[in-house]
C-alpha cells in the first residue's frame, strides 16, 4: 500500500511541479517599445525569445491544458468508477481527457508558429465533452427529489467537474489560435492577446474557486487550511484582471500571487492525501477511501490555471495600447 500511495502522490506532485517549472522557465519578454531595438542588438537566441513571446504563451497554455486534462481524467475515472459507469456516456470524459492530455504534452514541446490541426480538433472535442458533461450533471442534480437544492448540489453529480475538461479544451484551443497570430501585437477576440488570455485564466480561476467553496462548505471548513483556496486564488485572479486591463508593464505582485496559487495546488493534493489517511483504515483501505475521501486530482486545477495566468502575464508585458 505504501507503493500505491507514493505512486499517486508522485504523479500528482510531479505533474504540478513540471507545469509550474515550465512557466517559471519561460523567458520574460522585453517591453514592446524596445522590441525592435532589442531584437536587432541582442544575440540570436535572445532576439528569438523576444519576438516569439506569443509562442511561449501558447506553450504555457498547452501545459495548463495538459494539467487540467490530467486532473479531469483522474477525477472522472474515480467518480465514474464509483458510479459503476452506469451510463455509457460516462466513458466519454476518459477518452477526451486522455486526448487533451496527450495534445497538451505535445503542444508544450512544440515551438511551431502555426496551429496544429489535430491538436486543435482534440481540444474542441474536449471542450464539447465538458459542455455535454455539465448538461448531464445538471440533469442528475435536478431530477433528484427536491430538484435544484443545496442538498442535491452537495451530494449529486458535481457540476464543476466537467467544467475542468471544458477549461482544458478551451485553453488549449485558444493557445492553438494564438500560434496563428503575428509575432508583434497578436490579437484574440478583438483585443490584445495577452489581455484576452489573462481574462480567460481569471475566469477559470473564479469558476474553480466557486466549486471549491461549495465542497469545502459541505465539509464545514473543518480545517483552517480549507479557507486558503477560497481566499488566495481570488486575490490572484483579481490581480491578473487588473494586469490584463491596465496599461502593460511588469506586474510583480500578480506574478507572486499566481505562483502562490500554483504552489497551493500542490499543497492541496498533500492535504487531501492526509484527509484520506485520516479516514477509517487510512491508506490501508485505499480502495474505499480514495472513493469516499477528499478528491486527490482536484487541487492541481489551481496549478494549471496559475500556469496559464503566468503565461498570459508574460505576453501582456510585451504589448502596448
Amino acid at each position: 500500500m505504501a507503493r500505491t500511495t507514493l505512486y499517486v502522490l508522485g504523479a500528482l506532485c510531479g505533474a504540478a511541479a513540471l507545469a509550474a517549472r515550465s512557466a517559471r522557465g519561460t523567458p520574460r519578454p522585453a517591453p514592446h517599445a524596445a522590441l525592435a531595438a532589442l531584437a536587432s542588438s541582442a544575440s540570436p537566441e535572445r532576439a528569438r525569445s523576444v519576438s516569439h513571446a506569443h509562442i511561449d504563451a501558447a506553450r504555457g497554455f498547452n501545459h495548463s491544458s495538459a494539467l487540467l486534462a490530467f486532473s479531469a481524467l483522474a477525477d472522472s475515472a474515480v467518480e465514474h468508477y464509483r458510479g459503476s459507469f452506469d451510463n455509457r456516456a460516462m466513458y466519454t470524459p476518459l477518452l477526451s481527457a486522455t486526448g487533451a492530455l496527450l495534445a497538451g504534452l505535445h503542444g508544450g514541446a512544440d515551438r511551431t508558429e502555426a496551429a496544429h490541426s489535430i491538436r486543435h480538433a482534440i481540444y474542441l472535442a474536449a471542450a464539447a465533452a465538458g459542455v455535454g458533461g455539465t448538461a448531464f450533471h445538471l440533469y442528475n442534480v435536478t431530477k433528484r427529489p427536491g430538484g435544484f437544492s443545496w442538498h442535491n448540489l452537495f451530494y449529486g453529480a458535481p457540476l464543476g467537474a466537467p467544467l475542468t475538461l471544458l477549461l482544458s479544451g478551451a485553453l488549449g484551443a485558444v493557445g492553438e489560435q494564438l500560434r496563428n497570430q503575428p509575432a508583434v501585437d497578436p490579437r484574440l477576440f478583438g483585443m490584445p492577446a495577452g489581455k484576452a488570455l489573462g481574462l480567460a485564466a481569471s475566469i477559470g480561476l473564479a469558476g474553480t474557486v466557486a466549486e471549491v467553496a461549495l465542497l469545502h462548505f459541505r465539509g464545514a471548513f473543518q480545517h483552517r487550511a480549507m479557507y486558503a483556496p477560497v481566499t488566495l486564488p481570488p486575490l490572484a485572479a483579481a490581480l491578473l484582471v487588473h494586469a490584463a486591463c491596465a496599461a502593460p508593464r511588469p506586474r510583480w505582485l500578480a506574478r507572486v500571487g499566481l505562483r502562490i496559487t500554483a504552489a497551493l495546488g500542490l499543497l492541496g493534493s498533500l492535504f487531501h492525501a492526509r484527509g484520506i489517511a485520516r479516514c477509517q483504515g487510512g491508506w490501508r483501505n485505499w480502495s474505499q477511501n480514495i472513493l469516499g475521501g477528499p478528491p486527490l486530482p482536484a487541487p492541481p486545477g489551481f496549478t494549471a490555471l496559475a500556469v496559464a495566468g503566468l503565461a498570459a502575464l508574460h505576453l501582456r508585458e510585451t504589448e502596448h495600447e
